[in-house]
């Protein structure tokens, strides 16, 4: 069986997530055919979303200008899955708390951009995630913090006390950069391991 997974290529860790998604395809005896997303008229054709780092009001605004953002929208409306990380977890959220993101609106958490510091507070972390049976390596570059999750919302993982991993239905979202390492987990759980009632 071969999955179609769209990356958003306007900006972030393209050729990163799509060889992510071709490990965890692979782990399940499954074929991913990658496609960078630039312009609409793609996300349609795809079974799975990502939506990479960079930043936010620039992706936010380009997701827009070519009309991406109503597709994704649509995309998780139909209960098809999205991994949103770094800025692609701000630009998907409620609330970004900074009026120049337009946000998608799909995930039910208010974030706190760049909440832990500059690029040169950059760090990794073994982080515990619910499933996982060993930490994962996570890399956090001026990652943003979730300060509130809506109530259908189940946090997948936290540090320092506050989320930095979630779920809300089929959308995942990752303060960190889960495809900076050789770990797939987080693209395996966001893509393959996802809740019976969201296959």
């Amino acid at each position: 069986m071969t999955v179609t997974a769209g990356v958003v290529a306007v900006q972030g860790d393209v050729s990163e997530h799509a060889d992510a998604v071709r490990r965890a395809a692979e782990a399940h005896g499954e074929t991913a055919d990658v496609r960078e997303i630039r312009t609409s008229g793609v996300v349609p054709d795809c079974d799975v979303l990502l939506l990479p780092g960079g930043e936010s009001t620039a992706i936010s605004r380009l997701l827009a200008r070519e009309g991406i953002d109503d597709e994704i929208r649509s995309h998780v409306a139909d209960g098809e899955p999205l991994l949103a990380t770094c800025a692609g977890l701000i630009v998907s959220s409620t609330d970004a708390n900074d009026e120049r993101v337009d946000t998608l609106d799909v995930l039910d958490v208010t974030v706190d951009r760049n909440a832990f510091g500059r690029q040169v507070d950059s760090f990794e972390a073994p982080l515990d995630v619910g499933g996982f049976d060993e930490p994962f390596p996570a890399v956090f570059i001026r990652a943003p913090v979730i300060d509130e999750v809506g109530d259908d919302v189940d946090v997948l993982a936290s540090w320092d006390g506050r989320p930095v991993a979630v779920r809300d239905g089929p959308v995942v979202g990752t303060s960190f950069h889960p495809e900076l390492t050789d770990d797939f987990r987080v693209h395996d759980l966001a893509f393959f391991d996802a809740p019976e009632a969201l296959r």
